[in-house]
């Protein structure tokens, strides 16, 4: 029975495309055996077994195979704003290890109080109280079981096709089918509302897609929270300030907690350290991870109001590493090479560029039906000139043409590239990136 391939992320390891590329791209013996043996050894899901190929190093904006093949990694899993193997970061992380390595339940460290005090000083003065835990999905779970001790309701209202993370609770408040597929009953209480869409959406306008919050808040009742990332690099647009201005009106008049998810999106790819800076709000509750260990260390962490340190009572996260010093070390290395580097001006100024460029490739190439984005979070949608119909197959070739010549990244609901590459890159480096994007659309068309 032939397995049924969802694209809702680019479920791209299964297809023929995929068979193609890797009986085309001759590896040498020793990557043929590890992959077999990672086959062999991991359980296979979807999006990341079977493999593509097998690093050895990565730096930079740069990932290498054990073959010295070199792709510049606009993907990365969004946890190399400051790019692979950050000389900066890794030494405090050895600082800390040499000094203190773990902290014991009911105890506390002088690492963990001093990065608490500065992640909440880079924030609006009432996001005031932290809880830090090992990951992103971890401090999507406390910001849920968080909002439902604040309001008394278990209500949640979250986007079709957004992702929170991928334990049950996290699945059940994200809208990937991929991730929900299979899994029966999810967590009760959750409505999905459609997201801003650029093309195919429900409204023309985008405050449609506002008022309809509040149409489904005022209809359901019991509604405790509106869980959203504040920009994608997927099919959905970029929301204007008007629009999330008007959400966080709606929220305010229903008191309905703002969960903002900017696990993948802060600490600079947008040009500023938060994305929702960029639209002159503020959240009741923001979970931060990825990019914030370094991309080294497993660490996440969920802010919230002071009004809402209630729960005393009851343990929203009691991670075994919630106050890991060496993870709080490497957060507090990723901040203060941020601001010691001027790395948000550097993002800015790379925007300007990378938005030119991809323009020009949009006038040359009719496949090319959208770009959208900000700082250096960009999406590439295709779509077919004639039907307007999404470009999958043509998505997949482009992609995998890319690999070949040293490119990577991630594709989403099958037709959308998502280059999302460090923030530390070089503009050689991009320049680079964006002559390969070319060869690919080129001989795209030549075929």
């Amino acid at each position: 029975m032939k397995q049924e391939i969802l694209k809702t992320e680019g479920d791209v390891n299964l297809s023929e495309q995929r068979v193609q590329w890797q009986e085309s791209n001759i590896l040498n013996h020793e990557t043929q055996r590890l992959l077999k043996e990672d086959s062999r050894l991991f359980l296979h899901q979807a999006m990341s077994t079977p493999c593509l190929d097998v690093l050895q190093t990565c730096n930079g904006a740069s990932i290498e195979n054990i073959e010295g093949k070199e792709y510049l990694d606009f993907h990365g899993n969004n946890v190399h704003q400051i790019g692979f193997a950050n000389p900066f970061v890794i030494d405090q992380i050895k600082k800390q290890l040499d000094e203190l390595s773990f902290c014991t339940r009911r105890f506390t460290n002088k690492t963990a109080i001093t990065f608490a005090d500065k992640l909440t000083s880079l924030l609006p003065v009432e996001l005031n109280r932290v809880l830090f835990a090992p990951g992103g999905t971890s401090v999507i779970s406390i910001a849920l079981k968080l909002a439902r001790v604040v309001t008394g309701k278990h209500k949640v209202v979250s986007y079709w096709d957004s992702f929170h993370g991928a334990s049950l609770d996290a699945i059940s408040a994200g809208g990937e089918a991929v991730f929900r597929q299979h899994m029966g009953p999810m967590m009760p209480g959750t409505i999905r509302i459609p997201p801003p869409m650029q093309t195919g959406g429900f409204f023309e306008d985008e405050m449609k897609y506002a008022d309809y919050l509040e149409y489904v808040i005022e209809k359901e009742g019991e509604i405790g929270a509106f869980i959203a990332e504040t920009v994608r690099n997927t099919d959905v647009q970029i929301p204007s300030k008007e629009y999330w201005q008007r959400i966080r009106e709606i929220c305010t008049k229903h008191h309905v907690l703002l969960i903002l998810d900017e696990i993948p999106i802060a600490l600079g790819r947008t040009g500023k350290m938060f994305a929702f800076e960029n639209f002159d709000i503020e959240p009741d509750i923001l979970c931060l991870g990825k990019g914030l260990g370094g991309g080294i260390i497993p660490f996440a962490a969920m802010v919230c109001r002071e009004q809402f340190n209630i729960a005393q009572d009851i343990s929203l996260g009691h991670f075994t590493h919630e106050k890991s010093p060496v993870g709080c070390a490497a957060a507090q290395a990723v901040i203060d090479f941020i601001e010691n580097e001027r790395i948000l001006k550097k993002v800015k100024d790379d925007e300007e560029w990378l938005q030119n460029e991809l323009i020009a490739l949009k006038e040359k190439y009719p496949i090319i039906f959208d770009i959208r984005g900000m700082g250096l979070l960009w999406g590439v949608e295709l779509r077919n000139p004639m039907t307007k119909e999404p470009a999958m197959l043509e998505t997949e070739k482009i992609m995998y043409h890319c690999l070949q010549y040293g490119l990577s990244f991630k594709v989403s609901q099958g037709n959308v590239l998502q280059l999302s590459p460090a923030l530390t890159i070089k503009r050689k480096e991009l320049e680079r990136a964006i002559k390969i994007l070319e060869k690919a659309f080129s001989s795209l068309t030549n075929n």
